[in-house]
């Protein structure tokens, strides 16, 4: 069951781009979230899923002698969450939010790349992507907002739900 949690279904065992391929599939249950519940649902979901793996990656780590195994990808999925729950619930932000997450998650520029080499087990492994979809989302909201204000590609800033 662990396994099942930390690969998120077991995504995280794709062969190429594992953690893009389980941010895409978190951004369709996101998605799903959004309709059916409510943007604070899946930030709470974020937060939730945040707290209860850092435990589980611990111990994980523990007991293969491994840090931030690339078949982990939990932490995209609640890097991914936190980035589409703090920006509006439209399409653009949306697409945008997860485009800025797996670029902040790759590149790590600043706090997001020193959370990444410093800070160790599951804290760190679930930190830096947090940091990354923290400052995705607030991107992604930020050119919601200027493009609202220059009133561009209205058609894609129709809400989701």
């Amino acid at each position: 069951m662990q396994k099942v949690f930390l690969t998120f279904f077991y995504t995280g065992l794709s062969p190429k781009a594992p953690g893009t391929v389980a941010s895409l599939l978190a951004a369709v249950f996101a998605y799903l979230i959004l309709i059916f519940l409510s943007d604070q649902t899946l930030f709470l979901a974020s937060i939730l899923i945040f707290a209860a793996s850092i435990n589980v990656i611990n111990d994980y780590e523990a007991k293969t002698g491994v840090h931030d195994d690339k078949s982990i990808v939990i932490d995209e999925v609640a890097g991914v969450w936190l980035a589409i729950s703090m920006s509006s619930a439209s399409w653009l932000s949306f697409i945008l939010s997860v485009l800025f997450f797996r670029i902040f998650d790759i590149v790590k520029p600043s706090i997001i790349g020193r959370v990444d080499r410093d800070v160790r087990g599951g804290l760190g492994v679930m930190g830096d992507d947090m940091l990354a979809g923290f400052f995705a989302g607030l991107l992604s909201a930020m050119c919601y907002g200027a493009l609202i204000k220059l009133e561009i590609g209205t058609d894609w800033l129709i809400s989701i739900r």
